[in-house]
């Protein structure tokens, strides 16, 4: 399979994962969370699936527990709409980027806030 049709798949994968948390997977373990990547192995066997939810550590530590309760309905659905003839193994795999995107965008803010209180400036 060309590195296209590779690509293709891994955001097939990516949204309809994202699809089932929205729509049908209601396990209140499950946080605010949202898929930012799907990677395939080269062989198609594994699919490691990069998540990322806000919360501190318990919400994560719940939602990765949640979200491996639903695995297998997760590949099931994928077998199912993809038609796939071998189904990948899911690994979870928390993303921290957008945590640290967050924090990233609060310590801005905090020092531009410091740069325009500080009476040297003006």
């Amino acid at each position: 399979m060309s590195s296209h049709r590779k690509e293709k798949l891994e955001e097939l994968v990516k949204r309809l994962i994202g699809d089932l948390l929205l729509k049908d997977i209601k396990d209140s373990r499950i946080g605010f969370v949202s898929i930012s990547k799907v990677k395939l192995s080269r062989d198609y066997g594994i699919a490691d699936v990069y998540f990322s939810v806000l919360g501190e550590n318990k919400a994560i530590k719940d939602t990765f527990f949640g979200l491996e309760s639903a695995k297998g309905y997760i590949r099931k659905k994928i077998g199912k709409s993809l038609q796939l003839r071998h189904i990948p193994d899911i690994k979870f795999i928390y993303d921290d980027s957008v945590a640290e995107g967050v924090d990233l965008v609060n310590l801005i803010d905090r020092v531009n806030a410091e740069i325009s209180n500080d009476p040297d400036e003006q």
